[in-house]
């Protein structure tokens, strides 16, 4: 069997940012399940025309073919039961619920804060397509859109639940990662992989939280490509 996760890439085939496709690099990996990533971009919509979707991610497990982040892994926990990521009732509701919250809180800070860092590291064909959507999207230009000043105090402000969940454990799921954690540290992988910028204070309880969920499979996250490697290595 042959698992593929489409998976969208920047200005470099390595450097790979997308939130959602994050969420399932993390879900798999709890799962123990290996995977082939297909490096993707916007423009290429034509390459998931199989999948009835325009956007990453994608999974293509033998037959099965899933999209939508939540979905996939909806579709982990039911095909593989092992190590479960959302579980069922409440359990899945309190996942469901942080789904929204990093889609409809954080992720609208974190792209206040960081959109010209992320239009710089999208790839160059791309950058026509992502400016049109994206103005469109938001009714102004990038640089008029572009605020780090009041993008930081709209995330800190939306870090709160955050703070008093992890002021009682470890992890958003309890004494160990799951759905939860995975669903809302995308975002924050995605700010790291884009851009050096600085987003919450290392005596935050949320900054702890983001250093073990970087540690975690065998530090999966942090090794993922950051934008400033690419900068280096072109000095």
């Amino acid at each position: 069997m042959t698992r593929w996760l489409y998976d969208l890439r920047g200005r470099d085939e390595r450097l790979r940012f997308s939130p959602y496709c994050w969420r399932v690099k993390y879900a798999l990996a709890h799962k123990g399940l290996d995977y082939q990533t297909r490096p993707w971009c916007y423009r290429d919509k034509e390459a998931l025309a199989f999948s009835g979707q325009g956007a990453v991610p994608v999974l293509v497990d033998d037959e099965t073919v899933i999209s939508d982040s939540y979905e996939i892994l909806r579709y982990l926990d039911r095909t593989y039961p092992q190590a479960p990521l959302l579980g069922e009732g409440p359990a899945e509701a309190r996942a469901r619920f942080f789904k929204h919250y990093a889609e409809r809180a954080l992720a609208p800070a974190i792209m206040r804060t960081l959109i010209m860092d992320l239009y710089q590291a999208v790839d160059p064909g791309d950058r026509d397509y992502f400016r049109a959507s994206r103005e469109k999207r938001f009714g102004r230009s990038l640089e008029e859109f572009h605020s780090p000043v009041q993008g930081l105090a709209q995330l800190d402000r939306a870090l709160e639940p955050l703070r008093g969940q992890l002021e009682a454990s470890d992890y958003l799921d309890g004494a160990a990662p799951a759905a939860a954690d995975y669903l809302v540290f995308g975002a924050f992988l995605w700010a790291r992989c884009v851009s050096n910028a600085d987003l919450v204070s290392n005596a935050d309880p949320v900054h702890a939280w983001i250093e073990r969920m970087l540690d975690l499979h065998d530090g999966l996250g942090r090794r993922a490509l950051r934008i400033s490697d690419l900068d280096d290595a072109y000095r």
